[in-house]
């Protein structure tokens, strides 16, 4: 008589599988991009609203960032997000294809540094268009912004190469680098810059032009084998264009404009910073120089400010979408 096989142990006894555990990193990182999104768009709508509750002292976006605070001392808040999430926070070692949300700016440095000194040669050397392909998409990965080494047809001999430390620029006639605020002991070049004063007198100095001084960058734009030949157009494409600065060593990033030439040949270097640039950067050595990368961002509208980009998302700049 045929008999029916006897279930195994594990389909008469069902076992119960672990509850999944709650990424509160994750959850975290999602809460606060949302904030700032929130508040970002609120304000463009409502602004007088949003100014009365600031000078009450409440942040329209922090409700989120309170309720992420519960939630990591213990509540259970699984149901509450309200949509999957589209990647986890990255770490050293783990790739990413799209906008990747972080904890913190060290955690966006360590993972950037990672990704990067994982593309780059060991020395600083022109980069070929598979290094320079690889490093736009990690760049774009990180921060949702474009940047390249090569832009409207135009490029540097080098987009990865050793930064050395700048003085002030002259930002007027008659300025100097007493009333320039910080690094005072780095001083102030003789001469105006290659692309001149940043306005005519102290006068007519803007917020715009005092942010385009500080956040400087001279790129060797006399070694461009075209440079003669097209003069005219591309001393203009080159005046204070908009620039990536990475230090791939740390993975801190900074928005800088173009507004020096230089440095010379001789000098062993590729780029120079402004000394607020390289103080950001960390990119100082006993020679006061060292390997960065820098490409071009593709700012059209002027939506992307001047300075490290962990400031500028922590300021509520709403990322460009992944396209």
């Amino acid at each position: 008589m045929f008999k029916k096989p006897l279930l195994s142990w594990n389909h008469q006894f069902k076992v119960p599988h672990p509850a999944p555990r709650l990424n509160t990193s994750l959850l975290r990182s999602r809460l606060k991009l949302k904030s700032i999104q929130s508040h970002t768009i609120l304000k463009s709508h409502h602004a007088p609203a949003v100014a009365l509750l600031e000078s009450a002292g409440i942040r329209p976006g922090g409700l989120r960032a309170h309720a992420a605070r519960m939630l990591t001392a213990g509540f259970t808040a699984g149901t509450l997000i309200l949509t999957p999430p589209q990647s986890l926070p990255v770490r050293a070692g783990l790739p990413s294809s799209s906008l990747t949300l972080f904890s913190s700016p060290s955690d966006l440095q360590e993972n950037l540094s990672f990704r990067l000194q994982s593309v780059l040669p060991p020395r600083v050397r022109p980069l070929n268009q598979t290094e320079e392909n690889n490093i736009t998409q990690i760049l774009h990965d990180t921060f949702g912004i474009h940047a390249s080494a090569r832009l409207e047809g135009n490029k540097l001999n080098t987009s990865y190469g050793l930064i050395g430390a700048e003085q002030h620029l002259p930002r007027y006639p008659g300025d100097s680098a007493s009333v320039h605020g910080q690094f005072i002991g780095s001083g102030i070049t003789s001469g105006r810059g290659a692309w001149g004063y940043f306005a005519p007198s102290r006068e007519q100095m803007t917020p715009d032009f005092y942010e385009k001084e500080k956040y400087y960058v001279a790129v060797q734009t006399m070694y461009l084998p075209d440079w003669q030949v097209r003069l005219a157009y591309l001393r203009d494409w080159f005046k204070h264009r908009k620039v990536l600065i990475v230090n791939p060593q740390n993975g801190k990033a900074i928005i800088a404009v173009v507004a020096d030439a230089g440095p010379a040949a001789s000098t062993g270097k590729h780029f120079g910073g402004s000394p607020e640039v390289m103080a950001y950067l960390r990119r100082q050595d006993g020679r006061a120089r060292g390997p960065v990368i820098l490409f071009f961002v593709d700012d059209p509208q002027d939506k992307v400010p001047l300075g490290p980009l962990e400031y500028n998302l922590e300021k509520g700049l709403p990322l460009p979408p992944i396209t």
